[in-house]
């Protein structure tokens, strides 16, 4: 059995283009139903964020709302509380990706704010898409993707077919007329090509080790491909 590495958010807000915080971090069911697939598959976790710090989730993901109802409201609450790997995160400036058998990314708008301009986090993307292992990464985790770079400058992930949070769904969100940048945009602009599925709708695009996954919707399938990965 594999180690699998989450890298997550290490921040509760997401500066909008006015100044204000919005409150955030990561989203709860893009952490749950993959650790919930990669351990009942007999995985081993590890979380990583910035410095090490214990990652906020969103307060918004373990909404009733957000959960088919208080039912599913409190099965997602009690999950998260299971992952104790979230209480003691590593250092991500630490990590080596050759350590694991598969890097994840969950998302959240945490990750535009933080691991969209985070170096570490972009030489580990670099890393662990050239050694072929598998990679997952998920809704607006596909910001990470903006700061792996390579020697020239340009994009690691150019070229790569992703699903990725789309301008549509953030517009639905309410969030798209007072973002500073929209996720789809900057991806297609860094060379990335973003394939787009309907909002809300499961979504997952396989190009070569790369899974990428659309939305919340999307995380439990793309860990399924991932396990398909990990053999």
């Amino acid at each position: 059995m594999s180690k699998i590495l989450f890298v997550m958010t290490g921040v509760d807000y997401w500066t909008l283009a006015d100044g204000t915080k919005h409150p955030t971090g990561f989203w709860a069911e893009e952490a749950v139903a993959p650790y919930e697939a990669f351990t009942a598959a007999g995985h081993e976790i590890a979380v990583a964020t910035p410095g090490g710090v214990v990652p906020t989730v969103d307060a918004a993901s373990l909404s009733a709302a957000a959960n088919g109802g208080q039912e599913g409201a409190d099965r997602m609450t009690a999950a998260l509380d299971a992952m104790t790997e979230l209480r003691s995160p590593l250092a991500l400036e630490d990590v080596d990706p050759v350590d694991y058998g598969a890097v994840y990314y969950p998302g959240g708008h945490g990750p535009m704010e933080d691991l969209a301009v985070n170096a570490d986090s972009g030489a580990l993307l670099t890393r662990a898409l050239e050694s072929g292992m598998p990679l997952g990464v998920v809704c607006h985790g596909p910001a990470a993707l903006l700061a792996a770079t390579k020697a020239d400058g340009a994009n690691s992930f150019a070229g790569y077919g992703v699903a990725a949070f789309t301008n549509a769904e953030e517009r639905q969100a309410g969030l798209a007329d007072r973002a500073r940048w929209l996720l789809q945009d900057r991806l297609t602009e860094a060379g990335v090509r973003v394939e787009e599925g309907e909002p809300w709708a499961p979504k997952v695009v396989v190009d070569r080790n790369l899974v990428t996954g659309q939305n919340p919707a999307s995380s439990a399938p793309l860990a399924a491909e991932l396990l398909k990965k990990l053999g």
